[in-house]
């Protein structure tokens, strides 16, 4: 029998505590002590993985129950860590925010929900710049309020002094919990943030590989690293066995299935390329930004979402690409597109000309939509069966004229009524909505199928 791979997880009363720095400052220290350490992040974000895969130099996934499935949480988790000697997790938001609506005791997608599938303990992030003893209480609350979520540590982030660091230890002690490290106030540790969160690690550049150095250095020099590791090893053992994209999908072929990526296009789960391959499909790697062909022999397009509002002009002024974009949408070949993929196959994009593959321009919004969405696909397409379900994620800011097509791509419904989202174009499957492949791999299955035709 393997044994089940270390894991712990790093959650926060709150968003805004400095989770992602301490756990990437923490992915680079382990590293370059020599741990082997596979990175996951809590929910459907892009952009934490991304200094994650940095500091850790390995791929790093999200867990997210809501998108996936709970039972698929831990399959993924193994997965993603072999090879590995320990897994760190970040969660999102506080402990325990989860799904709106859900009625849990353990909110639905929460840090605490994917701890819990896990099996694994949790420590801490604090923010502790303006507090001290209240510290305790704030401790004992998350330690009290549900015992089954093994809270096992703490690390104070924003320490201003030494008398400070005495004071929270102290308070920590009170409650119950041993402090796992105390990171001085740094203000070189921030990272450019935008409209939509932080700048993405593979725009920002030499700057973010600084700004992961940065964090490394402070972690470790601040954190009790075997103390983590230690912690690690405790968790439980997982049934097993680990989330496998052969046994998801089967070879229908090798058709060649371009996948955008570079600086605009960097929102992708590392399993919807596994999932493609395992289907038998050859994958190339495009950079709209810098490539003028697409592959030879080309049978489908992936466009995922990413950032292209802020690479408008550069990916305009590749012409050459957009053409070809064009022509194998214009002869039916399968294209899914997602988000800043859809913008992507605008006509325009803040009035700057894009693929002109769907009838509807883009341009920023006034505000951001964001929140899960249980979907139906309005139609067949190259990716869902008409009447498919899914969960998916919006994040963005930005809207399309028209906001639908004729034929949009889904329907969901929320509180403020129903709703008709997406383009459905030809072979063209362009939406707002982000999915998991790996909660639905037909989909993938279905696409590789459909670029054999």
């Amino acid at each position: 029998m393997v044994s089940s791979p270390p894991r712990v997880v790093f959650a926060a009363p709150g968003s805004g505590q400095g989770k992602t720095t301490v756990v990437t400052g923490l992915l680079g220290a382990l590293r370059r002590r020599g741990d082997r350490v596979a990175p996951f992040k809590v929910g459907p974000d892009y952009i934490d993985p991304g200094y994650h895969r940095l500091a850790a130099e390995r791929v790093a996934r999200n867990l997210d129950p809501v998108l996936v499935g709970p039972d698929r949480v831990a399959p993924l988790l193994q997965h993603g860590a072999a090879g590995a000697d320990l897994s760190v997790v970040e969660g999102v938001m506080g402990l325990f925010d989860g799904r709106i609506g859900a009625d849990e005791e353990i909110p639905f997608g929460s840090t605490a929900h994917v701890a819990q599938l896990l099996d694994a303990p949790v420590v801490l992030v604090v923010d502790a710049k303006g507090q001290s003893h209240s510290l305790a209480a704030l401790l004992h609350g998350f330690r009290s309020y549900r015992p089954q979520i093994r809270l096992a540590g703490v690390v104070l982030n924003r320490v201003g002094s030494v008398r400070h660091e005495e004071v929270l230890r102290a308070a920590a002690d009170d409650a119950g919990l041993p402090v796992l490290g105390a990171i001085p106030r740094a203000a070189d540790l921030e990272v450019p943030s935008r409209h939509l969160g932080l700048v993405t690690a593979v725009e920002h550049g030499a700057e973010a590989v600084r700004a992961v150095e940065a964090m490394t250095d402070v972690v470790e020099a601040s954190v009790d690293l075997a103390a983590v590791a230690g912690l690690a090893r405790t968790a439980g053992e997982l049934p097993g066995p680990a989330w496998d994209p052969a046994a998801e999908v089967e070879p229908q072929g090798s058709p060649v299935v371009a996948v955008a990526g570079g600086s605009a296009f960097s929102f992708g789960y590392a399993e919807h390329v596994e999932l493609l391959e395992a289907a038998g499909a050859r994958v190339e790697l495009v950079d709209p930004l810098r490539d003028e062909r697409l592959p030879e022999g080309i049978s489908g397009l992936v466009l995922p979402g990413g950032f292209p509002e802020q690479h408008a002009e550069p990916l305009s002024a590749n012409t050459a690409l957009r053409e070809r974009i064009e022509d194998l949408a214009a002869a039916g070949a399968p294209v899914h597109a997602e988000c800043g993929g859809l913008l992507y196959l605008c006509e325009a994009l803040d009035e700057h000309p894009m693929c002109g593959v769907l009838p509807a321009r883009a341009r920023m919004a006034p505000r951001l939509k964001l929140g899960y969405r249980d979907a139906v696909a309005a139609d067949e397409s190259p990716l869902f069966a008409e009447g498919s379900r899914v969960s998916g994620h919006e994040f963005h800011r930005t809207e399309t004229e028209p906001a639908h097509g004729e034929v949009p791509a889904w329907f969901w419904r929320d509180g403020a009524g129903a709703h008709r989202e997406g383009f459905l174009h030809g072979g063209v499957h362009a939406s707002y909505l982000h999915t998991h492949p790996a909660g639905n791999p037909g989909a993938v299955a279905r696409f590789v199928a459909r670029c054999l035709r």
